[in-house]
């Protein structure tokens, strides 16, 4: 198939509008735009100038570069979409692992200082007898036993819970109820179970207190939390 030229086309156009009388300025045009018109036209390839039987060749092929253009795109912006999840996914992941190093670190702190103070605990218990056998002690003779006794972080509670059951007074009675020592234990004869000189010895006293109070409620400050609420423990 012979391709037709612009400058011919030019020529027979301007010749067409000539005979029924129009003006268009020039037929032919000057010499360098028909040049130019030309290359142009040379330069380009129409599906016109393609032979019949291999048009459908080409516009198949070139369909199947613009699908092989976006499947390109979109395999890009779907490993772009992965990235950013899996990104998202290891952020997260690693604030949840920081959550839990921090909750076991925590955890295993509070374990150790409840280790620490049942080991003060136990230590308290050994230690109840060695303090020397008075025949009367005062007060702070006796607040210093429970100072050595309890643990440092529970003696305040342990404190507040003998004040008000017999501010500090190791031969306290009851008449009533018969009530007696440092704790107020009823029956009195509780006492027994640390040591046979309860009745005359606050050191022995204190060491049933404290072990009452742990077995009990867990600690000094959990009895004492229970006996703001009900005044009794």
């Amino acid at each position: 198939m012979s391709r037709i030229s612009v400058r011919g086309f030019a020529v027979a156009s301007a010749t067409a509008v000539t005979a029924v009388g129009s003006v268009v300025g020039v037929a032919s045009g000057s010499t360098a735009q028909s040049n130019d018109a030309e290359a142009t036209a040379a330069g380009t390839t129409l599906l016109a100038d393609i032979p019949m039987g291999e048009q459908a060749q080409v516009q198949t092929a070139s369909l199947t570069q613009q699908a092989d253009v976006q499947a390109i795109a979109a395999d890009a912006s779907a490993k772009k979409g992965a990235e950013e999840a899996a990104r998202k996914a290891a952020a997260e992941t690693a604030v949840a692992k920081q959550e839990k190093a921090k909750k076991a670190a925590e955890e295993a702190a509070k374990k150790r200082e409840e280790e620490k103070e049942a080991a003060a605990s136990r230590s308290a218990e050994r230690d109840s007898t060695s303090f020397a056998v008075q025949s009367s002690y005062s007060t702070s003779q006796i607040q210093a036993m429970a100072r050595q006794m309890v643990p440092s972080g529970q003696f305040q509670c342990f404190s507040n819970i003998v004040d008000h059951e017999s501010s500090w007074n190791y031969q306290a009675v009851n008449p009533s109820s018969g009530a007696y020592g440092l704790f107020q234990a009823l029956p009195a004869g509780k006492y027994a179970s640390a040591g046979a000189d309860w009745r005359t010895n606050p050191a022995t006293q204190i060491k049933w207190g404290l072990s009452y109070m742990d077995g009990r409620y867990g600690s000094p400050c959990d009895a004492w939390a229970f006996w703001q609420a009900n005044h009794w423990y």
